[in-house]
């Protein structure tokens, strides 16, 4: 953090900060995000450093004292950006983080979903936002659609082509992230086409660990197990020999 943000931090008013917002009122945050451990998935694959910002339910206006049209995103993504500056302000203001969000999404609930297509759509892109996602994990009730996404060309939103593979499964890539937005049979799921394979989230990390080291235990008892027979069929051979060359003796 160079020394111009920490003073622009230190210098914050109290008018600078955004207000405290009421808490939402389902649960599809959680459900979806928080619960499979998601924006923490997200964050680590981009770094948590001070420039990046992955973060859910973060108020976003064009400056914290604007009274009207503030929009708060189920997820945020912002690189290069004071993300301390985010914290301190209790919200992102685009003036003062010098540019719009990169990509938001918004995850459908029966109380919000209209307005995620319709009156969000047109905010987020009057904000300027190069990518807005759209998720419904009941697979479109709420929505227009299970999964949709809009890139900002030319000051209007265009839609990102979802492909489809059965029922369970759609997809649609974004170019924010150079990532795959998946609805995996009701999961949002974020598919990484250069390493061929889905983030991990901590807990598929750890159990993908524990089965790598339960294999490495498997092979190392085999290989204990390999060195042990072929000592004991050295040790036979050698007393084999022996018993042979006491008979040429004898003999």
């Amino acid at each position: 953090m160079t020394s111009k943000q920490i003073q622009q931090i230190r210098a914050i008013r109290p008018e600078d900060r955004f207000p405290d917002f009421p808490p939402r009122d389902d649960m599809q945050n959680s459900l979806h995000l928080d619960d499979p451990g998601l924006q923490a998935t997200l964050r680590r694959h981009f770094g948590s450093g001070d420039t990046v910002i992955v973060l859910s339910e973060v108020p976003v206006k064009w400056t914290p004292d604007q009274r009207e049209g503030h929009r708060i995103p189920d997820l945020l993504v912002a690189f290069e950006v004071n993300r301390e500056l985010a914290i301190e302000q209790n919200g992102y203001s685009i003036r003062d983080q010098g540019k719009p969000p990169d990509l938001v999404l918004e995850i459908a609930s029966e109380s919000t979903g209209e307005a995620d297509y319709r009156a969000k759509r047109r905010d987020y892109a009057a904000f300027g936002v190069p990518e807005y996602w759209r998720f419904d994990p009941s697979g479109g009730r709420h929505h227009d659609a299970p999964l949709a996404g809009d890139r900002l060309v030319d000051g209007a939103y265009q839609p990102v082509e979802i492909r489809q593979a059965g029922e369970a499964h759609l997809w649609g890539h974004s170019d924010i992230l150079n990532l795959d937005f998946c609805w995996e049979d009701g999961r949002l799921r974020w598919w990484d086409p250069a390493a061929r394979r889905y983030l991990r989230t901590f807990d598929e990390t750890e159990e993908q660990r524990a089965v790598e080291s339960e294999a490495r235990v498997r092979a190392e008892a085999q290989r204990d197990t390999e060195r042990e027979a072929r000592m004991i069929a050295a040790a036979r051979i050698r007393e084999l020999e022996a018993e042979l060359a006491q008979r040429d003796i004898e003999s």
